[in-house]
């Protein structure tokens, strides 16, 4: 089965990106299947897909991620069944819990317990969609309706059905995750998962998590794609990306992207480089990066040592890949690549 193809716009970095609609309108007509946007603490991740939304009509619209600690699940589902009414029927959902940097840091919450939190979230969510039954949320993180006996309450609360009638019962949820336990949560409760790193030369390191994914879930990889006759210099602005989340991104003791490169086999590259990049030595850090590393999780390289590549990720679990074009006529070059195989 060939490789779906997602155009990821992010988060915004200090400005808006340049010309967002006609690279939304140009990846629609090459055969993307998917425009992706991000949230972080700036720009939010719904708002730039109604406005694509608008000016497009085939492309998936999906958010990878919005964070489940900006909004409560009723908010969320209300955006995700207005955005699906709007775009009719293109909407995906998908939801991420962050880090604890950013969820106690900039929303002021716990990051507490994520796994649970995110479960009912997602459960929450259905039950908006599905409509069948006024929404409750027996808690312990989202408690629907308001206890009477809680702090402030005013004991009127009640369930509530949305006013306005879904559009899809089963639209799309997908999950950002990776650690084991949120990666077999995902499998078992939600329509798609979007990976942080993953390696087709290594599927045991997830095999186990998503054996019990029904059929037609989805799996879209995050690609770092970078078309180059010079090699190193391409490894090297993966090795820059890996270096921060594998040394930087998290406490020494709490990095769950650290701890996943261990997982994969690299823990002793990975201790080296958070040691370096914590000491301030950043340069020695991203030379620490194994060029292995870089091969297994990005396609670096000559059109041809690309196409090579790609054999292997078609033998994949994943079901397409999301793209960041960087130079005019990346957009092109990326569908001849992925789709006119």
């Amino acid at each position: 089965m060939s490789l779906k193809l997602g155009l990821m716009t992010g988060y915004w970095g200090a400005e808006p990106p340049a010309n967002i609609i006609g690279t939304a309108q140009q990846a629609e007509k090459l055969g993307y299947w998917g425009f992706f946007t991000a949230e972080a603490y700036g720009s939010d991740a719904l708002t730039p897909l109604a406005w694509v939304g608008a000016h497009t009509s085939t492309i998936k619209l999906g958010t990878a991620i919005v964070q489940i600690s900006a909004r409560t699940p009723t908010a969320t589902a209300m955006h995700a069944l207005t955005l699906d009414h709007l775009s009719q029927g293109r909407m995906i959902l998908g939801l991420g819990v962050s880090g604890p940097q950013v969820v106690e840091g900039w929303y002021g919450q716990p990051f507490a317990k994520p796994l649970s939190r995110t479960r009912e979230y997602i459960s929450i969510i259905r039950q908006v969609l599905e409509r069948q039954q006024p929404v409750v949320g027996p808690g312990p993180h989202y408690t629907l309706p308001y206890p009477a006996d809680a702090p402030g309450s005013w004991g009127l609360g009640k369930p509530l059905k949305p006013i306005t009638h879904p559009l899809r019962a089963n639209l799309p949820i997908f999950l950002g995750a990776e650690g084991p336990k949120n990666v077999t949560m995902a499998a078992e409760t939600c329509d798609g998962w979007y990976p942080l790193y993953y390696s087709p030369w290594r599927q045991e390191v997830y095999a186990e998590n998503i054996a019990s994914r029904p059929e037609g879930f989805e799996i879209l990889y995050p690609m770092k794609l970078h078309i180059t006759d010079d090699l190193e210099a391409g490894r090297l602005e993966v090795k820059k990306n890996l270096a921060l989340y594998i040394g930087g991104m998290g406490a020494k003791d709490r990095n769950f992207h650290n701890e996943l490169i261990v997982r994969m086999g690299y823990a002793d590259a990975a201790r080296k480089i958070q040691d370096l990049f914590l000491d301030g030595k950043k340069r020695e850090a991203v030379a620490a990066v194994p060029d292995e590393l870089v091969d297994e999780i990005a396609l670096v390289g000559p059109k041809d040592r690309i196409r090579q590549q790609l054999a292997a990720w078609d033998d994949s679990p994943v079901t397409g890949l999301m793209v960041w074009p960087k130079a005019e006529g990346d957009l092109e070059t990326f569908a001849e690549l992925l789709l006119d195989r």
